[in-house]
C-alpha cells in the first residue's frame, strides 16, 4: 500500500487540530487562565455531593447514601466513581486533557467528524458539519446552566450511530466494538432522557436499513447485523451494571415511578404530565432554528439604544436608573415556554446545506434523516401537539420517566449538520453537472423563503405571549411589541446574508470562478462567524470568573452559627427549600435540588410540608413561632429553619424529635391515602402510623427507653438502647427498602415502614447496640462485574480497529 501523507494524514490532523483550537480560543479564560463559568446546576450538583466528595476525601470509599437531600437519598444519583472505573481516565485520553466541561465540546466534534467519514463525506465538509455540531446555541446555554452531562451525551450520539452504520455498511467487527465503546461512555454520564433519544434515533436508522435489506433481499443479514449490535450495547451497558442496576431499581421508588397516592390522569406511574410537558418548545419556536431572536432571545435581554421601550419609557416620566435596569434585562422572549436562556439556533449556513441536502441526497438518507428531524421537532413541541405527545407519554414504554421535552431539539441539532454536511458533500460531487444548477438555485431559495414565512407568521402572532405580561400598561406593551419585532428583523436580514454567502460561493465554483476547496474553507469561516456571533450574546468573556464555587458557597454569619452546632439535625431553608442545595453543601437539609426524589418524600412535600411551612411562616410573621404545628418537620429533626444569611435568621426549633423516639401510640391505617391523612394530624413525637400490609402484616406494639446515636456516616448509623419495655423505636431516617440493613446486637432485623416514610424497628428489652447500613445488593453483586465489562470492551475496541486496519491494507 502506498502511503500518502497529503491524503492519508493531514486533513485528520487539520480536523483534530481545528477542534482543538476553537475550544482552546473560545474558551481561553477556563484553558488559561484557571477561569470557570457560573454554573447553576453544577453549583446545585456540588451542594448535594458534598457530604459524599467529603467520605471520599477522608474514607477512601464510595458512600453509597447521603443525608444532605430530602432527607436522605441515594447517592449514586448524584455521584458515584467507584474504584477500577477507567471511563474517567478515557475521557482525559480522548480530549488531551481538555478541561471539563468544554471537553465535552471538542469530543463532540471528533466523534461527528468520524461519522460523517463513515458516510464517505470527504474531510473538509466533514470538518463543516462537525463545526456546526458543536457550537449551535443548544451546546452553549447548556453549558452555561451546567447542563454538563447533558452536552456530553449528546457529543456521544454520533459516536454510537457510526458504529451502528458501520455494521450496516459491511466492516462488521469494528462497527460491533465501535458500538459497544459509544453506549459505555454515553451511559458514564448517566443521562438516560438522551440515551432514550439516541435510541428513537437508531431505532429510524434502523428502519431505513430495514427497507433497504428487504429491496436487496437481505432480511437474513439485517437480522444478523441488528443481533450483534442488539449484543454490542448490552455489553456497552455491562460496563456501568453496578450503576444502572441501582438506578433502574431506585426508579421503581422516585417521583418517576409508581405513584403511592391516586392522580387524575390516565396514568399511574412516571412523571405528572404538567410537571414534564412544563418546557414544550412552541411550534413557532422553530424557526429559531434558522432566525436567532426570532422570538425575543433570552427570558431577560437587552434591547438596543432608542429603542421603542426607551422611547416609551422616557416619555412616560420612568426615571434614568429605572430605564437602564429595563433595558438591560427587558422581557424580550415571548415563546411559550415558562423561561429560557436563550434561543436554540442550528446556524443559517446550516439550515441552508439542510434544505440542500434534502434535494440532493439519494431517497434512503433523506427519508432516514428527514424522519429523525420530523420527530424530534414533534417531541419538542410537547403539549403544544398533545395529541402526538400525550400518547407517546402514556404508552410509549419509559417515555412517562422525562421532564424538559424541549431537551429533544438538542437531536434535532445533531440531525441537522450530519444531513447537512451529506448533503454539501452531495452538491459539490454533481457542481459539474449543468443539470443540478436548477435544484440549487432552488434550494437557495426555498432557504430564504423560510425566513420570509418566518416573519409573516410572526406578525401574524403579534409578538405577544399567551400568558401576555401582566403589570405592564398598554404603552409599554406596544413598545416592548415593536422591539421584539425590530429584534426579529435584525437577524432575519442576518440569516439571510449567511445563507447568501455560502450560495455565492458555491454559485462562483458552478461558474468555474473559484475552486471547491476555498470555497469550502469560505463556507467554513462563515458558519463559525455566525455561530461564535450568537453563541456570544449568552456565554461571553464576563462569563467566566474565579472560582464561583468558593463565592458560592462561602460561608455566611447563618451558616456559622449552625456549624457550631456538632450534633445531629436537619436544617430547612425556607426561602426556596425543594429548588436549592445550597444548604446541602454544609448540612443534612429537608429541601435539596433533584429531579427524581423519592416518590413519598414528593407526596409529604405536597400534601403537608408545604402547607405545613407555609402556615408557620404566616404565624412566624405575626411574632408567634409555633414549633409544635410543624409536627412533620419534627419528625424529620428539624432542629434549625433558616430564613437567611445573617445571624439573626437562624431559627432553634425546639420541639424537632431527634435522632430517634419511642412513640407512646401506634395509628394503624390500611392505604397509604389513609396513612398520609393520619400523619397530617398527629404529634409525631407521641403518636406513629402504621400499615401493616405495607410490613409484611407484623405486628407491632409500643415501647419505652432512650436511644443516642452513637456514630454517623453517610451510609453507616450507630445507635445505643436501654429499652425499658420492647416495643417499636421511630428513626428521623428515610425508609428506602432496596439496600438499607439493620442489626441489633449484630442480628440482622427488619426495618418497618412507619410515618409514611420513616424506618421503625421493634426492639427487646435491655441494652442494645443498633447499627443501620446501607449495602445494596444490587450494586455491590454487579460492581466487580462493571470494571471487567470496561477493560473488556477497551479491549475489543482495540482489537477491532487493528483487525480492521490489517484488513484494509490487505485489500489495498
Amino acid at each position: 500500500m502506498k502511503f500518502d501523507f497529503k491524503a492519508d494524514v493531514l486533513p485528520h490532523f487539520l480536523a483534530i487540530s481545528s477542534f482543538y483550537l476553537i475550544v482552546v480560543l473560545y474558551f481561553s479564560p477556563i484553558v488559561f487562565e484557571g477561569k470557570m463559568i457560573f454554573q447553576t446546576d453544577i453549583l446545585q450538583w456540588e451542594g448535594s455531593a458534598k457530604e459524599i466528595l467529603d467520605h471520599r476525601e477522608s474514607t477512601g470509599e464510595q458512600a453509597l447514601w447521603t443525608n444532605r437531600m430530602f432527607g436522605g437519598m441515594p447517592a449514586y444519583l448524584i455521584h458515584l466513581d467507584p474504584k477500577g472505573d477507567i471511563t474517567n481516565f478515557l475521557i482525559k485520553v480522548f480530549t488531551f486533557g481538555l478541561p471539563h466541561p468544554i471537553s465535552a465540546l471538542f469530543f463532540g466534534m471528533v466523534s461527528m467528524y468520524l461519522l460523517l467519514i463513515c458516510f464517505k463525506v470527504r474531510p473538509y465538509i466533514a470538518i463543516i458539519g462537525a463545526w456546526a455540531f458543536a457550537l449551535n446555541t443548544f451546546n452553549f446555554l447548556s453549558l452555561e446552566a451546567g447542563h454538563n452531562a447533558k452536552i456530553w451525551a449528546i457529543g456521544i450520539v454520533p459516536l454510537l450511530l457510526a458504529g451502528v452504520h458501520l455494521a450496516f455498511s459491511g466492516k462488521k467487527l469494528l462497527g460491533i466494538v465501535m458500538t459497544a465503546f459509544a453506549v459505555l461512555l454515553q451511559l458514564k454520564f448517566n443521562h438516560l432522557q438522551i440515551t432514550y433519544y439516541t435510541l428513537l434515533l437508531v431505532i429510524v436508522y434502523g428502519l431505513g436499513q430495514l427497507v433497504l435489506a428487504y429491496q436487496q433481499k437481505k432480511l437474513p443479514d439485517f437480522a444478523k447485523i441488528t443481533a450483534m449490535l442488539l449484543l454490542a450495547a448490552v455489553i456497552g451497558a455491562m460496563g456501568h451494571a453496578a450503576r444502572l442496576s441501582s438506578v433502574l431499581e431506585y426508579g421503581t421508588y422516585s417521583i418517576r415511578g409508581e405513584r403511592n397516592l391516586p392522580l387524575d390522569e390516565h396514568n399511574d406511574t412516571g412523571l405528572d404530565k404538567e410537571y414534564a410537558f412544563n418546557w414544550s418548545n412552541g411550534k413557532l419556536e422553530t424557526f429559531t432554528l434558522l432566525i436567532p431572536n426570532y422570538f425575543g432571545g433570552a427570558s431577560q435581554g437587552e434591547v438596543p439604544k432608542n429603542s421603542a421601550s426607551e422611547k416609551a419609557l422616557r416619555s412616560n416620566g420612568v426615571d434614568n436608573a429605572q430605564v437602564n435596569q429595563f433595558l438591560n434585562g427587558a422581557p424580550t422572549y415571548w415563546g411559550d415556554q415558562p423561561f429560557t436562556g436563550g434561543p436554540i439556533y442550528g446556524g443559517a449556513v446550516m439550515i441552508f446545506l439542510f434544505i440542500l441536502a434534502i434535494i440532493f441526497s439519494p431517497p434512503l438518507y433523506r427519508n432516514v434523516f428527514l424522519s429523525m428531524v420530523v420527530l424530534t421537532l414533534m417531541l419538542s413541541w410537547g403539549k403544544n401537539l398533545a395529541w402526538f405527545n400525550y400518547a407517546i407519554f402514556d404508552y410509549l414504554p419509559g417515555y412517562n420517566k422525562f421532564r424538559a421535552v424541549s431537551m429533544a431539539l438538542g437531536m434535532t441539532l445533531f440531525v441537522i449538520p450530519l444531513f447537512g454536511a451529506i448533503g454539501l458533500e452531495n452538491v459539490v460531487d454533481r457542481i459539474g453537472k449543468k443539470e443540478s444548477l436548477k435544484p440549487f438555485l432552488i434550494g437557495t431559495g426555498i432557504s430564504l423563503g423560510l425566513i420570509l414565512v418566518g416573519i409573516v407568521f410572526a406578525s401574524w402572532a403579534g409578538y405577544q405571549s399567551s400568558a401576555g405580561n401582566p403589570g405592564y400598561p398598554d404603552w409599554l406593551m406596544e413598545a416592548l411589541k415593536s422591539d421584539r419585532k425590530s429584534l426579529l428583523r435584525t437577524d432575519a436580514l442576518r440569516s439571510a446574508i449567511f445563507i447568501l454567502i455560502p450560495a455565492i460561493l458555491l454559485g462562483m465554483v458552478y461558474l468555474n470562478k473559484l475552486k471547491i476547496n476555498f470555497a469550502l474553507l469560505g463556507i467554513g469561516l462563515v458558519l463559525i462567524i455566525d455561530l461564535w456571533g450568537v453563541n456570544s450574546r449568552y456565554l461571553d468573556t464576563d462569563s467566566f470568573i474565579d472560582n464561583p464555587s468558593e463565592q458560592h458557597f462561602a460561608a455566611t454569619p447563618a451558616d456559622n452559627k449552625i456549624s457550631a452546632d456538632k450534633g445531629y439535625f436537619r436544617v430547612l431553608n425556607i426561602q426556596n427549600p425543594f429548588n436549592d442545595a445550597r444548604t446541602s453543601y454544609r448540612f443534612n437539609s429537608i429541601g435539596g435540588y433533584h429531579g427524581a426524589k423519592m416518590s413519598r418524600y414528593g407526596d409529604l412535600i405536597d400534601h403537608i410540608l408545604l402547607p405545613e411551612i407555609n402556615g408557620f411562616v404566616k404565624k412566624a410573621q405575626e411574632g408567634n413561632f409555633d414549633y409544635k404545628s410543624i409536627q412533620r418537620l419534627n419528625m424529620l429533626n428539624t432542629k434549625y429553619l433558616l430564613a437567611g444569611r445573617a445571624e439573626n435568621a437562624v431559627f432553634l426549633n425546639p420541639e424537632a424529635n431527634g435522632p430517634a423516639w419511642f412513640p407512646e401510640n401506634i395509628a394503624k391505617t390500611s392505604s397509604n391515602e389513609e396513612e398520609i391523612e393520619t400523619l397530617a394530624k398527629i404529634n409525631t413525637k407521641e403518636t406513629a402510623t402504621y400499615n401493616a400490609q405495607d410490613n409484611g402484616n407484623q405486628s407491632i406494639i409500643t415501647g419505652s427507653g432512650t436511644i443516642n446515636l452513637e456514630n454517623y456516616a453517610p451510609d453507616a448509623l450507630s445507635y445505643k438502647a436501654v429499652v425499658e419495655k420492647a416495643g417499636l423505636v421511630v428513626f428521623s431516617e428515610i425508609y428506602y427498602p432496596k439496600g438499607w440493613k439493620a442489626f441489633i446486637d449484630g442480628e440482622e432485623t427488619p426495618i418497618l415502614r412507619v410515618d409514611y416514610l420513616l424506618r421503625g424497628l421493634v426492639l427487646p428489652e435491655g441494652e442494645h447496640t443498633v447499627e443501620m447500613r446501607f449495602e445494596p445488593s444490587s450494586y455491590y453483586k454487579t460492581k466487580a462485574l462493571s470494571i471487567t465489562f470496561q477493560y473488556l470492551i477497551i479491549l475489543f475496541l482495540f482489537v477491532g480497529i487493528t483487525l480492521t486496519a490489517k484488513d484494509s491494507m490487505d485489500h489495498e
